[in-house]
Parts: C-alpha cells; structure tokens; sequence
C-alpha cells in the first residue's frame, strides 16, 4: 500500500510489493481513494501523531500483513509508532514516489493544485534510464513538463505494444500449424503482418514492405497458404483489430520519438543559450570587480 502526498491531501495506491523493486514499478500500482485535507500539518507530525480523518483513511485500506510505503522517514516514525503499521521509506519507494509526482494529475485528476517546479521536473532514476532507452543523453535541468510528458507518452505506446504482443503469440501457432514457418524471433510487427496476410491476402498492408520482412520462402508460403487458413479456426476478425491496432500503436510510437527528439534538441539549445548569457554576464561582472579595484588603488596611492 502507498500513501502519496499531494499538494492538498493524500491518495491511497495499491501495488505489487517484489515489483516495486523492478524496473517497470509504475505498471503495477494503482489508486484507491484520495481526500483533501484543510490542513496537512494536522493531520500527521510528531507532537499530535495522526488526526482522525487520516486515521480512518489509512485503516479502511489496511489488511493486515501489508507494508505502507511512505514518501517521508517523519511519516514512517509516526504510523509506525500509533497506528503499528510496518512502513517502507527507501530508494525504490522514492521512486515510486518521483513517478507519481510525474503522473501526479493524471493518478490524481481530482488534484488541482500543482507541484513546485524544482520539485516536479526532479529527474529520476526511472526517467533517465527511459530517456536513456530512447537514446537521448540530457542533463537533469534540461528536463521540462515537454520531455516528460512525451517519454511516458511513448513509454505507454512501448507497454500497449508489448501487451498486443503477448496476444499475438497465441495466435501464432497457426503459422507454425499451417505453413510451418518459425516465427519464434518475429518482431511484433512481422507477426502481425504475417497474421494479416494469411486472414486477409487481398487487403493492403498498411505499415511495412512486406518484401523487405519477410525472407523470400517465408513470403512464398504465406502467400501460397493463405487459403489453408480459411478452415484453420483462425478468428479473423481478432486478427484485423490486433493488426490495426499494432499499426496505431507504432504510428504514435513514431510520432512520440520525433516529439521527444525535437524537445530534447530544443532544451539542449536552450540550456546552452542561457549558460552562453550567464558566461557573459559573469565576465561582465569580473570585469567590473577588477576596475573598481584598479580604481581603490588608485586612489589609495
């Protein structure tokens, strides 16, 4: 269980607690309630504990045996002291935390209030190594609501595609079944290519050249087969909206990697913009420290 600040209240999460230390934490949480407090302060610090309202919030999605991940060692101390629950407050957990401030408005739409700037576009672990996946190398104070928006945006593209893929796998076997063709190191775009040619051979595929995917035999017997498949059991209409959606799937994917390239580009310049303004004007400022002191000495002399 999580307890997540926010600027006006607290939200409850559940989560799976061995995946809150693998990479991909933030697919396994999600939320069950959230309340605004009037005054934060009351409702939970060392003097006066815990007030009633967070109480009761707490221990209506308690179960016993579970572990509450806090995003403050204060809060640990004083759950742990009145209320007996074992709280978690460590780097995975702050994590968790960062990726929820990220995603603060779209977990929490019923929050209107916003973060501090410095304190929200604080770049994670998590952050850098998506960005680091994407093959963009960026400074944490280069980062900005634009290039956080657009990794999770594509991020998301990646895990629906990944999902899809699980359910193209099952439909596979049919190739194997049919045409005895290996597609055990197919890519998601091959297999759902493949699917389509066999259901639908006279439609138009819409994402690819399946000339340059497939190798010449693989090609041969996907198009001498085709009509193998129509008693096969296959469900071809499954496989149509599999196949269109893979295909919006990528286009979006594409999409996100060209916005996230440019945002990345223009944060880049203009970092190295201001960095060129704040040389300038520290050479200034030496400058002028340097005459008034020639202009002391002077006078001294």
């Amino acid at each position: 269980m999580v307890l997540f600040e926010t600027p006006s209240g607290f939200a409850i999460f559940y989560f799976d607690g061995i995946s809150l230390y693998e990479p991909d934490a933030m697919e396994v949480i999600w939320r069950k309630d959230f309340q605004v407090f009037k005054d934060k302060s009351d409702a939970i610090n060392h003097d006066s504990g815990l007030n009633n309202q967070l109480t009761n919030m707490l221990l209506k999605w308690y179960q016993p045996g579970q572990k509450l991940a806090v995003g403050k060692i204060e809060y640990k101390i004083v759950i742990e002291a009145n209320l007996g629950i074992s709280c978690l407050f460590d780097e995975p957990v702050m994590e968790l935390m960062r990726g929820l401030n990220y995603l603060m408005h779209s977990v929490v739409p019923e929050e209107k209030s916003k973060l501090a700037e410095e304190h929200c576009l604080q770049t994670s672990q998590g952050l850098k190594m998506l960005l680091h996946r994407y093959g963009f190398d960026i400074k944490p104070e280069m980062v900005n609501d634009c290039i956080i928006v657009t990794a999770c945006n594509l991020y998301d593209s990646d895990c629906c595609l990944k999902n899809q893929f699980k359910s193209l796998r099952l439909a596979s076997h049919f190739l194997q079944d049919v045409s005895s063709i290996n597609f055990q190191d197919w890519d998601i775009l091959k297999l759902a290519t493949a699917l389509k040619m066999v259901c639908y051979p006279e439609d138009d595929i819409l994402f690819g050249n399946p000339d340059e995917m497939f190798s010449t035999d693989e090609l041969s017997k996907l198009v001498a087969d085709a009509h193998k498949y129509e008693d096969s059991g296959i469900i071809k209409g499954a496989i149509l909206r599999l196949y269109n959606l893979v295909v919006y799937l990528l286009n979006c994917k594409a999409k996100y990697q060209r916005r996230l390239a440019s945002f990345v580009k223009e944060a880049k310049e203009s970092y190295e913009a201001e960095q060129v303004v704040r040389e300038r004007g520290s050479l200034r400022t030496d400058a002028f420290e340097a005459d008034i002191q020639v202009g002391v000495q002077m006078v001294a002399g």
